[in-house]
């Protein structure tokens, strides 16, 4: 059997994930069960769109609760402090600035199951994060991303 893929996080995110899969398992699950059972009181299943509606919400909670879980199963803990101070890292939050314009922008890298740019958190996996890991401050760096090549500069790293 093929090796299943690590799961990068911090605690937090893997804390967000066990909190999602308890709700899954304890909630939902019941919600969609009741669904079910009210829309086959409705009659003849074959032209019954409510219940292949909640046919298929059943179908998308057990997909999510078997990802959840083998995530969490698979889970690498982050460690906040891994690797040295002035160096990119998983868990590491960089500040850089784009050059030539001196746009400044600051991200943590995460691992791919908590990843949340809008937050600020981008996935180890993604090319400006690969880009970055190994680098440290002052450091120059050419990324190459869907909108073209891009330098910056690191500025700081925490």
């Amino acid at each position: 059997m093929a090796e299943e893929k690590k799961h990068y996080m911090t605690m937090d995110g893997k804390k967000k994930l066990e909190d999602e899969l308890e709700y899954l398992k304890t909630e939902r699950r019941k919600e969609v069960v009741e669904r079910i059972k009210i829309a086959r009181s409705f009659g003849d299943l074959s032209e019954n769109s409510e219940y292949d509606s909640a046919k298929e919400e059943q179908a998308f909670v057990e997909g999510r609760i078997a990802q959840l879980e083998k995530m969490i199963r698979n889970a690498v803990m982050i460690e906040e402090e891994e690797g040295a101070a002035n160096v990119v890292s998983l868990g590491k939050t960089v500040k850089f600035i784009e050059l030539p314009d001196g746009d400044e922008e600051e991200y943590t890298i995460v691992g791919s199951a908590e990843s949340d740019p809008a937050a600020g958190k981008i996935s180890n996996d993604s090319p400006m994060a690969q880009s970055l890991l190994g680098r440290s401050i002052n450091d120059t760096v050419s990324v190459n991303t869907p909108g073209g090549e891009m330098e910056i500069k690191i500025v700081d790293i925490n």
